[in-house]
């Protein structure tokens, strides 16, 4: 036998002997203890989180505010917290190590299937300060990682295959977005477009991933109470007619285009950033003080736009299109700030919240565009031009805005995606590994090929 053949048998029967696939039964055990797990790790981050905003954003104002002199009024009290906040950002990022963020999260999931667990205590310090201090970030990417990590680990334990620790690195994540968003069906499918730009590849994990995320989601919402359903209460629309998918597709070429401004924007800024990549602290507390002056402008671009959306609905047509843009733009800059700046967090409400403002501008424009149409196509076509999430966006949009839009939904969504698969934000998503073959002799021809 020659050595080549030697070392080929050699590596085979170690992958076979330390690598194991589970059957059917035992993955779906394994992503219902993933599920039941992610639900009250998204529990307890919800409420340190309230509790966290609540202090530092209404109690401790109260007890500052009588001590501010005249000649330094208490709106001060905004970019102070902004910038303490960035410093211990900054802080928490060089003592702990850098998190990953969603392009590492999409890299990780692809090769080697899973996201190491010794940088989760970093996101989870680092993002709840950034989130505290009104950062434009969410915590949906901090819990996919936290989540997704479990999952991995878990797999990595029971000394499972790529493929299979993959699969519950997926529940993982899904089982993050199924509790945040309240749409389980949307998180999993949302988890599962991710790392890809043309469409979900990783279909084996699509059942436990859905499963994942339902367990996930009904301890979130026992443990913490919140309603089930419709988190937005949008205007009414009409019976839907051809003429309002004319206007999803118009609406989805021109979220299209506001994503592809927001992503120029976005490297611009991560340009201007490089300077100081290197000084972690002095970025985030300069990062947290831009935050801040741009909130002294554009109040309405603190936090990540989850509970914001729904002041846009009942009051946003007060401002006019004009100042409507202004703070669409003025979000983006937070946004851009936010991420390059250290913070750690998502970004799927604010491109939410960028699209409503656009959306409702719009519709104020051409009053043939119903408001409701107009921002939930634009806050779909934004999103899904960034994420490259067709499918779950409007999954999750349908159940966030309870309204029976989806075949509207789903065009502008589209239209958007099939304009925009040329360009991306998140530079690792791509088409599944060639290291994700079911047998360990794919895996291991892989390897001999890559040597």
């Amino acid at each position: 036998m020659s050595s080549n053949a030697q070392s080929q048998t050699t590596a085979t029967d170690t992958l076979e002997s330390s690598d194991r696939e589970l059957t059917y039964q035992q993955t779906i055990l394994c992503a219902a203890v993933i599920g039941i797990a992610g639900g009250l790790v998204a529990t307890a981050y919800y409420y340190v989180l309230e509790g966290s905003l609540h202090f530092v954003w209404h109690t401790l104002p109260d007890v500052l505010n009588p001590y501010f002199p005249s000649k330094f009024p208490a709106w001060n009290y905004v970019w102070i917290a902004t910038t303490i906040g960035g410093f211990l950002v900054g802080v928490t990022l060089h003592l702990m190590g850098l998190p990953g963020e969603v392009s590492f999260v999409v890299d990780k999931v692809h090769d080697p299937g899973r996201i190491s667990v010794r940088q989760t205590p970093a996101m989870i310090l680092a993002s709840l300060f950034s989130i505290t201090a009104g950062g434009s970030a969410g915590p949906e990417a901090p819990l996919v990682q936290i989540n997704g990590s479990f999952g991995g680990w878990l797999g990595q334990k029971l000394h499972l295959t790529l493929t299979a620790t993959r699969v519950l690195t997926f529940c993982g994540m899904s089982a993050a977005l199924g509790a945040f968003f309240g749409a389980p069906l949307g998180g999993a499918l949302f988890a599962l477009e991710l790392p890809h730009r043309r469409g979900l590849e990783y279909y084996e994990a699509l059942i436990p991933a859905v499963l994942s995320a339902i367990l996930s989601f009904v301890v979130f919402r026992f443990n913490t109470g919140l309603t089930i359903g419709g988190m937005y209460h949008f205007a009414a629309i009409p019976k839907l007619s051809l003429t309002n998918l004319a206007q999803g597709a118009i609406l989805g070429i021109l979220g299209a285009l506001i994503a592809v401004i927001f992503m120029y924007l976005f490297r611009m800024i991560g340009h201007l950033s490089e300077y100081l990549r290197h000084q972690t602290i002095l970025l985030a507390t300069l990062g947290g003080l831009s935050i801040g002056l741009i909130a002294l402008v554009f109040p309405q671009t603190l936090f990540f736009g989850e509970k914001e959306i729904q002041t846009v609905v009942e009051t946003g047509s007060t401002f006019g299109m004009t100042m409507l843009l202004a703070i669409a733009f003025a979000k983006m800059l937070a946004v851009c700030c936010t991420l390059h700046s250290g913070f750690r967090g998502g970004f799927i409400f604010p491109l939410f919240y960028i699209g409503a403002a656009v959306g409702l501008a719009i519709s104020l424009a051409f009053p043939e565009i119903h408001p409701t149409i107009g921002m939930i196509c634009m806050m779909a076509a934004v999103n899904v031009a960034v994420t490259k999430t067709p499918i779950s966006t409007t999954v999750i949009l349908g159940v966030l805005s309870d309204t029976a839009m989806v075949p509207v939904l789903v065009i502008a969504s589209f239209v958007s995606f099939l304009l925009t698969t040329q360009v991306s934000l998140i530079k690792t998503q791509r088409s599944r590994t060639v290291f994700g073959g079911e047998s360990p002799e794919v895996r291991l021809a892989a390897g001999i090929a890559n040597t």
